[in-house]
């Protein structure tokens, strides 16, 4: 089953919820979601590295473990992993092993993305698998969620050095 444009604005909105609260412990505000083939969701995920100090735990990568755990099986030919922020070589080449059929992320990642932004392993010659990515979705949203969380990290590491509280970050 394909989602619908429709679908992937709700989900990706749902997911937004999810990094935001992530993004409130310290961690990088980044969610994920596996979605089976009649559209149930099988494993969420958000980024976990400062929680567990493990360097695999990005979003996709623990929606993808307990999605596999469910599933009792490691291929996913047949379902759709939503993500807040283009995956990153590492997860992207994780999904080309797991067989996904679909990707859908949101901000675009031209530092760091994988399926697109600085390479994209979807559509690499080395790839046994070619899974069908939607870029995009909520972009803005899913951009400025992170904007905001690193400006507000930057400046209280700033407050950190130098023992003053600096100026608090607009609301946005």
């Amino acid at each position: 089953m394909d989602l619908e444009p429709a679908e992937h604005i709700l989900w990706m909105r749902r997911l937004l919820r999810r990094a935001e609260a992530v993004g409130d412990e310290g961690e990088i505000p980044v969610a994920a979601v596996v979605l089976d083939g009649q559209g149930r969701a099988l494993g969420w995920g958000s980024n976990r590295r400062e929680r567990d100090q493990q360097p695999l735990g990005h979003a996709e990568l623990v929606a993808l473990q307990q999605a596999a755990r469910l599933r009792g099986d490691w291929r996913f030919n047949d379902c759709t992993l939503l993500v807040t922020l283009e995956p990153c070589p590492m997860c992207a080449g994780a999904l080309v092993q797991a067989r996904m059929g679909r990707v859908v992320f949101g901000a675009h990642d031209p530092k760091r993305g994988g399926l697109g932004g600085v390479l994209n392993l979807s559509d690499s010659p080395s790839a046994h698998h070619t899974m069908h990515v939607v870029g995009g979705v909520e972009a803005e949203r899913c951009g400025n969620q992170l904007e905001r969380w690193f400006k507000r990290r930057r400046q209280q590491r700033r407050e950190q050095r130098s023992g003053t509280p600096a100026a608090p970050a607009p609301a946005g």
